[in-house]
């Protein structure tokens, strides 16, 4: 660590009359050693399961972010998130915000900009975060299933609507977990692959087993050799696949 000089010290000489500095016997302890603290080990699902429904109501945040791109339509967009749901707004929103301003989201084509805005202000589509329930009801009015086995799993997109799975959000797939991927790719994904459906791409096919899976491909439901992928773009390059 650097010290300061002390006020009125700026490094002259002492006068000849100063008096003799005296020597300080320097303490025989022995220090100690600076401790490292462990990273935090991974976390792959959240262990508490979230609520099946909410209140059917939202709360807005009340954030705006900066513009991620330098070229293309600019397309605006807020974030809500349940209420009664037990997650916080503000949370969901930078979490989203993070993935979509990410050097490898949509906006690394040059089509398109991306900005979160709070509530109030001008936007073409609204972030949902919404219990499995709520969410399944929502999607199915914009002409999704997201049902899986009989029981809400997916998460979709209707016009102007990103709607997420709480439960996928919170749990992430089996799949996922399986293969050691942290919740925190999922969470990366899901929202990229969403916001893709509203920025008018559709499904695409695994490319071949051990690349990178599209962001299109439905990762939440099956990986077919590809490569657990958050990202429209790998290494600069949009990656995609096969079209359905």
């Amino acid at each position: 660590m650097a010290f300061g000089l002390r006020p009125g010290d700026q490094g002259q000489p002492a006068p000849a009359s100063a008096a003799p500095t005296t020597s300080v016997e320097q303490s025989t302890e022995p220090t100690a050693e600076p401790t490292t603290k462990a990273p935090e080990p991974p976390v792959y699902r959240l262990k508490t399961k979230p609520p099946a429904r909410g209140e059917n109501t939202f709360s807005y945040g009340q954030t705006t972010g900066k513009v991620a791109g330098k070229s293309g339509t600019l397309r605006r967009y807020r974030i809500a998130v349940e209420d009664g749901s037990k997650e916080d707004v503000e949370t969901f929103g930078d979490q989203v915000d993070a993935a979509l301003s990410d050097p490898n989201s949509w906006p690394a084509g040059g089509k398109v900009r991306l900005q979160r805005v709070a509530e109030g202000e001008p936007y073409s589509f609204t972030v949902y975060l919404a219990t499995a329930g709520t969410s399944h009801d929502m999607c199915a009015r914009g002409g999704t299933n997201t049902n899986v086995g009989g029981k809400p799993f997916t998460s979709c997109r209707a016009v102007g609507k990103v709607i997420i799975n709480l439960d996928r959000w919170n749990l992430s797939v089996d799949h996922f977990v399986d293969a050691k991927i942290p919740l925190s790719v999922y969470r990366t994904y899901v929202a990229n692959h969403e916001t893709g459906h509203e920025l008018g791409n559709s499904h695409v096919r695994c490319p071949g087993k051990g690349k990178p899976a599209p962001v299109m491909m439905q990762q939440t439901l099956f990986l077919n050799g590809c490569k657990a992928n958050p990202f429209p773009y790998v290494n600069g390059k949009l990656n995609t696949g096969p079209p359905l």
